[in-house]
Parts: structure tokens; sequence; C-alpha cells
């Protein structure tokens, strides 16, 4: 590579990750002050629980929406504006939802920030994984991934030295300062030489092909288990303390920030045991059974102290760190005209798939007298076989050339 070559793809890189940091600033930052925020608004009870669950509902809905809008845009108009416009709009959102004094406006704004939230990454991942050369692309999204997702760490801490308002004040300054870095970002030349193709982020193309909408699907389902694991048995880590009889009272940030460590170092090494393996494939194999194995141990570990639950969240989170690769997978599996609609959608169906995961969750827990473990042990059990099912189905990616159409 060229000495220019090697400063597109390192301010790509640069921009991708701090992007991506910021994105999981903001989108764990709810989680992490859900409950002092909600009591200062009045809530109380059961109300903090279930309203809680309704405002990330609204953000992931938001997601869902936003990763069509996003991707389609990413291989229309270009990975750039993708990148820099879900910046800018999830950074407005943000700082306007550090004003709010009402339910209702708590949810506008998470709903506008899911759509802003919706886009960072699909476009950053993308670009970065068209600048780079195949044999070392692994690299490369690894750097994003793990930087990215230390932003949860940064979040928790943020939040225990500033009140929630702040908070959310500091995660939409990050968003506005990180635009003054857009200077020196080339677009990808593989999305330049793509402009005359068909179908570019066609997304109901992709739908209707059933070949092509099958292996979409399964990139979805083999990133399940993750925010099954995050939107469920962390957010709701106090409700899951108390009747796990944790002793000691269970912060939900500091679950976050436990968890997320433990996606950090799991990113970093599923990252590079991809490269050491030359497989995407044989790795997430690795975390879904470590995950399995996880989720287990944390819905059976009974009068734990606090340091240990906490603990036992960071390892939680090191087995479900495979994000990364599930990511580069989901661009790997398709053509330069549709891979920013798929590399930007992916993620957000499945951070989306909270909505019916916590839906499914509430209902069981109807059918067994309120026992939020044997709930959450079904929607494990569904989650984790949707996710070995497809994994079984996929094609192996590690050494695929990404320049070519996808026929759609």
């Amino acid at each position: 590579m060229t000495n220019a070559s090697n400063s597109k793809l390192t301010a790509a890189i640069l921009v991708a990750s701090l992007g991506y940091f910021v994105d999981i600033y903001d989108l764990l930052l709810f989680s992490i002050v859900r409950i002092p925020s909600l009591k200062s608004l009045g809530l109380t009870g059961t109300q903090l629980t279930d309203t809680g669950i309704l405002l990330l509902n609204i953000q992931m809905i938001g997601m869902l929406i936003g990763g069509v809008l996003w991707g389609m845009l990413g291989d229309k108009k270009g990975r750039l504006s993708v990148l820099f416009g879900s910046i800018f709009l999830y950074s407005i959102a943000n700082i306007a939802n550090g004003f709010v004094h009402s339910v209702e406006g708590y949810a506008i704004w998470r709903f506008i920030a899911g759509l802003g939230l919706a886009g960072e990454l699909g476009a950053g991942i993308t670009l970065v994984a068209e600048l780079m050369p195949k044999e070392k692309r692994g690299y490369a999204t690894t750097i994003v991934a793990s930087v990215g997702v230390s932003g949860a760490v940064v979040a928790y801490f943020v939040a225990q030295l500033f009140d929630w308002r702040t908070s959310f004040f500091i995660g939409g300054g990050l968003g506005l300062a990180l635009l003054l870095l857009r200077i020196g970002v080339a677009e990808s030349g593989m999305f330049d030489s793509s402009k005359t193709a068909e179908n570019r982020g066609n997304f109901l193309a992709l739908i209707r092909n059933k070949t092509q909408f099958i292996k979409y699907l399964q990139c979805i389902m083999i990133g399940i288990p993750l925010w099954f694991v995050v939107g469920v048995l962390i957010t709701l880590s106090p409700e899951f303390g108390k009747v796990l009889r944790v002793k000691g009272e269970v912060s939900a940030g500091a679950a976050v920030a436990w968890c997320y460590g433990g996606i950090v170092i799991g990113d970093i090494a599923g990252g590079l045991l991809s490269q050491w393996l030359k497989s995407r494939l044989k790795v997430v194999y690795l975390f879904l059974g470590l995950s399995t194995l996880g989720i287990a141990t944390y819905l059976m570990s009974y009068d734990l102290s606090l340091n240990h639950f906490y603990w036992l969240c960071g390892c939680l989170g090191l087995t479900v760190g495979y994000w990364v690769i599930f990511m580069t997978i989901a661009t790997e599996q398709f053509g330069t005209n549709i891979r920013a609609t798929v590399t930007t959608t992916v993620p957000n169906f499945v951070r989306g798939a909270v909505v019916p995961l916590t839906l499914l969750f509430q209902l069981l827990k109807n059918y067994t007298s309120g026992n939020i473990i044997y709930s959450a042990i079904i929607v494990a059990m569904i989650s984790l076989g949707l996710a070995f099912y497809a994994l079984s189905r996929m094609k192996e990616t590690f050494h695929k050339d990404l320049n070519y159409l996808e026929e759609l």
C-alpha cells in the first residue's frame, strides 16, 4: 500500500473506531442511568422496570427503522455520508435527552437517538473492510470494535461522576467533537466503482431474493445471544440480583461496565484468533459454546457477593465477545452494491431483537409464576438454538475478495 493509501486507511479506522466508541457510550448510557433518571422523573417501584423496558424498546425500534434507512443510503450515497450523518443525529438527540422532564419526552428523544445510532457502525465497518487488504481485514475490524465497545465502560464512569443529564450532554458533545475529524477520510474505492450497478442499496430486492434473504437472516440469528445477554440479563441485572440473592444492591451501570469490559477482551481475542485460525466460523462456534456455559452459570449462581456477581457479569461479557467477528461475517457475505445495507441493518435487527426477547421474557413470567430465572432460561435456549442453527448453514468468508457485485 502507498503512503496515501495508508493515511486514508488510518483515518478511516480512527474515525470509525471513535464513532463507534461514542455510539456505544450513548447506546448503553440509558441502561446505566435507567433507574436514577426515571426516579428523578417521579417513577417508583415496578414502574422503573416496566417503563425502562418500554423506553429501551422504543430506542430499539428507532434503530430498526434507522438501520434500513441508513443502510440504503450507505449503498446509494456513500459510506462517509452515513458515517457522519448518523453521528450528527444521535449527538443532537442525546443533548436534547438531557433536557427532558417527562417520560413522553424521554421516549421521543430515545427514538430519535435510536435512528441516529443505527447508522455509524455499519458504515464504519463497511468502509474499513473495503479499504483493508483481505488478509488483514480482521485486524482492522477488531480495532474498530474493541475501541468502540469500551465506550460502555467510559459511560459508566462518567455516570458515576456526573448526574444523568450531564452524562447525556457529554455523550452528545463527544459526538459533535468527533465530526471535526472528518477531514482526511476518503470514500471506499469499491463504492465509487459500483455507482452504476443495479439494485444499489435495494433492501426490498434483498428480501425478495430467497437465497440472499436466507443468508441475511442467518447473519442476524448468530448475533441474537449477545443482545439477549446485554438487553435482558445485564440491563435487568438489579432484578436478577434480587432473585439470585446477591449480597448487596446490584447497580445496572456497574454490571454494564463489567460486561462490556469482558466484551472488549473477547472482541480482541476473537479477532486475533480468527486471523490465526484463518476462519470466522470456528471462532463463533467457540464463543457460542462459551456463551451457553456463561448464561447457565449466571442464572444458577445464588448467594454471591456483590463483587463476585460483577466478576460473573464480566465473564459473561467475555463469552459473548464475538461482536467484531459477527460484524465482519455480515460484511463479507454480500457484494458491494448491497454491503452497506446489510452491514448496517444486521446489527440493528440484532439489537432490535431485544424487543421480541423482552416481550417474550415478560410474557413467560406470567406462565412461570413471575419466576424470571425460568423465563430467562427459555429465552436463552431459543436465542442460542437459532444462533447455532444459522451458523451451521453459513459459508466461511475469511479469504473472500469483497470487490464484486451481488446479483439480486
